[in-house]
């Protein structure tokens, strides 16, 4: 399976989570080490669903990169 995931940038570090698993979350000090930590969180998420017996959500979202004009301030 493959998930979207969403990083932003904190003041000290990267926080990463899965809109279509909430709250599945991670974080990590550098950009590459939150998609690591996310990896390993989305694995726990999904295992802990099963265990529970509850669905585990089908990927449903998608992301891209819109290119817009810089406006002078």
């Amino acid at each position: 399976m493959q998930y979207t995931i969403v990083i932003e940038k904190a003041p000290s570090n990267y926080a990463a989570y899965v809109p279509d698993l909430p709250g599945c979350i991670a974080t990590g000090a550098t950009r590459e080490e939150a998609v690591r930590e996310m990896r390993q969180a989305i694995e726990f998420h999904i295992e802990s669903l099963r265990e529970h017996g509850e669905p585990v959500p089908e990927p449903q979202c998608t992301a891209t990169v819109v290119e817009v004009a810089a406006v002078a301030g």
